[in-house]
């Protein structure tokens, strides 16, 4: 099998070096966001807010500070930012929440979208090598002797038709990669999202629990000054 592939890469002619260059950046992506998708960003957003939900109902806001503080996926710093302004306004919460996500949501999709677009150019690689492939061909039987002329058209058609192959070939699995990558960002932008909802209505429902004795007084004395 590999040995066929080998020929049919060396009778392609020059530009299939072009589309494996391409496969390669489509590899080196793949790789590098399935490691930030899968594994990195990836978390379960169920468990992770039940174990804030535990902390917040119990009024340890520092623990559940400290518990956000640990993890190091997107989700845990955006509600982390949050947890920070939770003794201050739900607009305080919300917009520290948005902030960080403003720098991590860009993480998330990042690259994702040159796997599309490399398919695009390997696509039009491979017809341009079929192009040229084809042209060599006419060039060539045009100038040959009637005994090779067969055998000259066929090399060329030949070479044209290996470049269209392997430039559908790598992007149908570039597009293919691209779709099951969007799909795992767009789940884990929507757990960001219902998560940063679920923590915002647990802040407001149990804020009165995150403050001591001294932050009332506190509160109380310069609401007095205010006044």
């Amino acid at each position: 099998m590999f040995e066929a592939i080998a020929e049919s890469f060396d009778k392609g002619g020059p530009l299939m070096y072009a589309i494996l260059v391409i496969l390669i950046l489509a590899l080196a992506v793949i790789v590098e966001k399935s490691i930030y998708l899968y594994h990195t960003a990836n978390a379960n957003k169920d468990d992770f807010v039940k174990v804030l939900k535990k902390h917040l109902l119990a009024g340890n806001l520092q623990q559940a500070i400290k518990f956000a503080s640990a993890a190091t996926f997107p989700l845990a710093k955006i509600i982390h930012a949050g947890l920070l302004k939770a003794k201050e306004s739900d607009a305080a919460v919300q917009a520290a929440m948005d902030e960080a996500a403003l720098k991590e949501i860009p993480k998330i999709e990042a690259r994702t979208p040159y796997l599309a677009l490399i398919g695009n150019i390997s696509v039009l690689t491979g017809l341009l090598g079929a192009v040229v492939g084809l042209i060599r061909a006419f060039s060539a039987v045009s100038k040959a002797d009637p005994a090779s002329k067969a055998t000259q058209l066929a090399e060329g058609i030949a070479e044209a038709m290996y470049n269209t192959a392997f430039g559908i070939g790598t992007a149908v699995f570039a597009v293919i990669v691209f779709a099951f990558l969007q799909a795992k960002t767009q789940q884990l932008e929507d757990d960001i999202n219902e998560a940063t909802v679920s923590v915002l209505n647990l802040v407001t429902e149990n804020r009165d629990k995150f403050f001591t004795k001294g932050d009332k007084r506190r509160v109380n004395r310069d609401t007095d000054e205010e006044d």
